[in-house]
């Protein structure tokens, strides 16, 4: 038995024209996705908004082209507000039903689709050793510590690369006493099945703009060289000078053997981990959180995108031009003006499905369930947004459980044991509100600034907030909150043209009514129609 939902919307329903509309519904609570029927006098809206999340993959910036990143992670560790004249009543609670269900084979890896050769990651690779990475001459840096992954940057005259190096299942030395005492925690090899559900994922991302783009990959084999040996000893000083209580989670190169094998992915270079970036103008408030999730709006469309590890070391920086000044500025928006260029990467929680509408066809989404102690675990503030997503497949409301209460693998949530494959946009959402946090609690500019960013998104914040009362509603998705976002006027149209025709039209195409898409039923449609604003914009530029 499916569970009841309802949709919630502010104000008296709509009567006008399906395009009218498609901004002036405001955001609902954040309820689970379901197969059910919807009550008539719901049905006009509902596909309104079912039609903007299928077309909101037309949305691409102005001279937006594919970025190559770092990929950096710490490893674990305005106007006044108008009135609403009809405030929402409080959600309905929604509480989980215990269903009598047949005995369930529950995944050991991902579930992933693809073929048996797919899955043979280093089955045509070419296999390289130590010294062929990092010869003669060349510079070899340790930057970070990823999901799974140690990351590298390797420099030389010809310029540089970003490589990500994750340990495959072989052997390696045993630690000695010293190494023991330390805490030394060392990381667990992964199986094949584990590292192809990652890579497929970064080839379906590879067309959408604000994702890393995976270069080449292969096989690394051998003992290290001393290079590899030396920076990885300095990165666990400096880390160790910074917080004295982290532990080292990967093995040292001294441990590794002949028959040691990594797979090794090489990215390129393009900027620093947000963690790193100085943020010091409320303009890279404004284009770093609205980048991604515009990004992330653009992934739930085409594959039904969720990262499920968005932090701040997830984030890379780049900056390409010059921040233009307020006189200099051409337009009454927020977005657009810092300069800089945002990445997300590092795919290895994530959860993706590129044949959605092909039946048999199957998403790829790696398995939480193996491992609880990313619930249970206190070590950084990104732990809590772990338990939020899971808590949400469990009570399917915004309550956040305590980590004593994910013990238990494969709980019955609301829709019946939890299946990580299953698609909800409500993480990306969370995960959102974690980077507008961050992004104002780090904030280095003038209080003036940072103080004027949160009273223009006040409101943002109100529908984001994950630890907002019942009452209020909230984001279901990225793409709600860029539709939120460009209804402000934060984000002009113009600056979400498509530029790549073969992938993602304008979004003006969604704002446009039924007469402006240049195909109406005359056959004369006028392009050159001013797009038309939602009524509650309206009526809060009057105000």
């Amino acid at each position: 038995m499916s569970k009841q939902t309802s949709l919630r919307k502010y104000g008296k329903q709509s009567k006008k024209a399906k395009s009218d509309r498609l901004f002036v519904e405001l955001p609902r609570t954040p309820v689970r996705s379901q197969s059910k029927t919807v009550k008539d006098d719901d049905s006009s809206d509902t596909a309104a908004f079912d039609d903007l999340t299928n077309k909101i993959s037309t949305i691409t910036l102005q001279n937006d082209v594919p970025i190559q990143a770092e990929p950096v992670r710490r490893s674990p560790r305005r106007k006044e507000q108008h009135t609403l004249a009809l405030p929402p009543s409080s959600p309905p609670k929604i509480k989980s039903t215990k269903l009598e269900v047949p005995e369930i084979s529950f995944p050991s890896n991902l579930e992933m689709q693809g073929t048996t050769e797919d899955a043979e990651p280093d089955g045509a690779l070419q296999i390289l050793s130590w010294p062929d990475i990092c010869p003669a001459g060349d510079k070899i840096v340790k930057i970070a510590e990823a999901s799974y992954a140690e990351v590298y940057r390797v420099t030389n005259e010809r310029g540089t690369s970003i490589i990500k190096v994750i340990r495959m299942e072989s052997p390696i030395k045993a630690q000695t006493k010293a190494q023991q005492k330390s805490g030394l925690v060392d990381e667990e090899p992964h199986s094949e099945s584990d590292l192809i559900g990652e890579l497929k994922i970064s080839e379906w991302l590879a067309d959408i703009p604000g994702f890393v783009v995976y270069k080449e990959r292969y096989i690394v084999q051998g003992k290290a060289c001393k290079e590899l040996l030396e920076t990885h000893q300095a990165f666990h000083k400096k880390i160790k000078r910074q917080d004295p209580d982290r532990l080292q989670f990967y093995p040292s190169p001294s441990r590794y053997l002949d028959s040691t094998r990594f797979l090794v992915v090489e990215l390129g270079d393009a900027g620093t981990a947000l963690e790193d970036f100085h943020l010091e103008s409320s303009d890279q408030l404004w284009d770093i959180f609205f980048h991604v999730a515009i990004a992330l709006a653009r992934a739930e469309a085409h594959i039904e995108f969720e990262h499920r590890d968005l932090h701040e070391g997830n984030l890379c920086i780049r900056k390409t031009g010059d921040r233009i000044p307020t006189e200099d500025r051409d337009r009454s928006s927020h977005f657009g003006f810092s300069g800089l260029e945002i990445t997300i990467l590092d795919y290895g929680l994530s959860r993706a499905h590129a044949d959605s509408q092909v039946e048999g066809s199957q998403p790829i989404a790696y398995d939480l369930e193996r491992d609880l102690g990313i619930f249970t675990s206190e070590h950084a503030p990104q732990c809590e947004v772990y338990r939020r997503m899971r808590s949400f497949f469990l009570r399917g409301d915004r309550v956040c459980l305590p980590p004593q209460s994910h013990k238990t693998a494969y709980e019955n949530g609301v829709d019946g044991p939890i299946m990580w494959a299953q698609h909800e946009p409500y993480t990306n959402v969370l995960w959102l509100a974690y980077i507008y946090e961050w992004i104002t609690n780090h904030f280095r500019g003038t209080k003036k600034e940072l103080n004027a960013f949160k009273r223009l998104t006040k409101e943002l914040w109100l529908y984001l907030d994950p630890d907002a009362d019942d009452s209020v509603p909230g984001f279901d998705s990225a793409s709600d909150v860029v539709r939120f976002a460009v209804e402000s006027g934060w984000i002009e149209e113009e600056q979400l043209m498509g530029v790549r025709e073969d992938i993602e039209k304008s979004i003006l195409s969604i704002l446009a009514n039924d007469n402006d898409l240049g195909e109406d039923v005359d056959g004369e449609g006028d392009t050159e129609t001013p797009i038309r604003r939602s009524p509650r914009r309206r009526q809060r530029n009057a105000a």
